[in-house]
């Protein structure tokens, strides 16, 4: 890097230190000469020209296209004078983030040269914004990232950070050819990454099954004689007070034909960005709680390779379920340090009592209950030691403001249409909080005034393994 701009990004490295490969900033010139000579690559455009009788010359344009589409250009100066700086801002008028980690000495002691992976569960666009924010000082992420964030100008922004797209859902094979190798590229040259195996938002708030596509592609190139490092998966967890999409997520939910278009989104988008910013420019923006953050136990590739020898060379079809064995147990390692903030906690004791009036102390009174469980269980409650009447009032901020709960005088009053809200919400704990009574469906009245139901001491969630 030469010249003023380069000796600004090079200040900017020192300053967050950050860990940089020349690979890194030469990533979109190597990557496309190394694809397009790559036999595999190769082999994929013969293949596919015989079968859908195209010249290779049109099959080779195609890949083209592919590699302009998925390989970024990571520009120092944007991510991290540029990103960093609207993150902070942003984040800091909107949240209050809060960032822990269930074992730091294990974090600390992966070997500098070793791959690091963070595999992430999915609340919110907001995802990527908030993790790059907490590992800025230290560590460079290259997202994978949904089609989207292929409009303008998000996807020249996320290919400046240095992030890739991948196409959800498309089968070709010529397609995946590129985008393995791509994958198997970067991971052999040292590239930081983090994608969110559920593969999309979760729609009513629990955690999704992982898809196997891009931990497999990751997880081969092991199979490279040339590469004599590990990998380590690292389970990041992510917890809101409020999901900025949550009305949006769970209308999907029930009808999946109500997903806006792309110039709804943008429209809804700039509307709230306006909004927002008159609120700043009048006084009366409120944070909107808690964004919170934990790091969980990395996984060693190598260590978990050792116990099942052979599984990487086996055929994809006996390939893939053994590898669902390592994409279960990084899920439930997510899973275990969901972080508990106040709003998903308020809205699990309101739910389990399946009515629609309750009186507040009751309330009080579960959400201590409930707190009791999950420090049975480990898991990481946000403000743990502060008196429950805190917490509540934490919540209650939330509640109120959308709409969700009402008081009257001593009791509260679930509305009719913050029953989903609410279910989206206590369902981010749900796998931590066993209750005994059953859970109706979305939008459906509770309207019973049966006994309060009963907790029963849960037993530690499934997947709960040791290192």
């Amino acid at each position: 890097m030469t010249g003023w701009l380069g000796r600004r990004a090079l200040r900017a490295i020192h300053e967050f230190r950050t860990r940089l490969a020349r690979y890194h900033l030469q990533q979109r010139r190597t990557a496309k000469t190394a694809l397009a000579a790559d036999p595999i690559v190769q082999d994929a455009i013969a293949q596919h020209a015989q079968e859908h009788g195209m010249s290779e010359t049109d099959v080779r344009r195609r890949v083209d296209a592919y590699v302009d589409e998925i390989v970024p250009q990571l520009n120092v100066l944007s991510y991290y004078r540029i990103g960093y700086n609207l993150a902070k801002i942003v984040l800091n008028l909107l949240y209050r983030v809060t960032v822990d980690y269930q074992d730091e000495a294990s974090l600390e002691r992966i070997p500098k040269r070793d791959v690091v992976v963070y595999m992430m569960n999915h609340r919110s666009n907001v995802d990527y914004v908030v993790v790059a924010y907490v590992l800025a000082y230290g560590a460079h992420v290259s997202y994978a990232v949904g089609e989207w964030a292929r409009v303008w100008p998000l996807e020249y922004v996320f290919k400046s950070f240095g992030s890739y797209f991948i196409r959800r859902g498309f089968r070709e094979p010529l397609y995946h050819a590129v985008l393995e190798r791509y994958v198997h590229l970067i991971t052999k040259n040292g590239v930081t990454q983090g994608f969110f195996p559920e593969g999309r938002l979760s729609r009513d708030g629990h955690l999704g099954p992982a898809k196997l596509g891009l931990l497999d592609y990751i997880c081969r190139t092991i199979l490279d004689p040339a590469f004599d490092r590990d990998i380590w998966f690292v389970p990041v967890a992510i917890n809101f007070d409020r999901v900025l999409e949550d009305r949006a997520l769970t209308r999907e939910l029930v009808d999946e034909r109500d997903r806006p278009g792309r110039f709804a989104q943008l429209v809804t988008v700039a509307s709230y960005l306006s909004s927002n910013a008159l609120r700043l420019v009048t006084g009366r923006l409120k944070r909107y709680g808690r964004a919170a953050v934990n790091f969980g136990t990395p996984v060693s590739l190598r260590r978990w390779l050792e116990t099942r020898p052979g599984v990487l060379e086996l055929p994809k079809e006996r390939r893939l379920p053994e590898l669902e064995r390592l994409s279960t147990e990084l899920m439930e390692r997510i899973g275990a340090i969901i972080p508990v903030t106040p709003v998903p906690l308020a809205a699990a004791a309101l739910l389990s009592f399946g009515q629609t009036v309750i009186p507040k102390p009751a309330v009080l009174d579960r959400m201590d209950q409930l707190r009791d469980r999950l420090r049975d269980v480990n898991a990481k409650v946000v403000r743990g030691g502060s008196r429950i009447a805190d917490v509540w009032d934490r919540a209650w901020r939330m509640l109120r403001m959308r709409r969700l709960v009402v008081d009257d005088g001593d009791s509260l009053v679930v509305l009719p249409r913050g029953r989903p809200l609410l279910e989206f919400y206590a369902n981010s704990i749900a796998h931590l909080l066993p209750i005994r009574s059953p859970r109706l469906p979305f939008h459906k009245t509770h309207d019973s005034d049966a006994e309060l139901p009963a907790l029963r001491r849960p037993e530690p969630p499934q997947g709960r393994r040791s290192s």
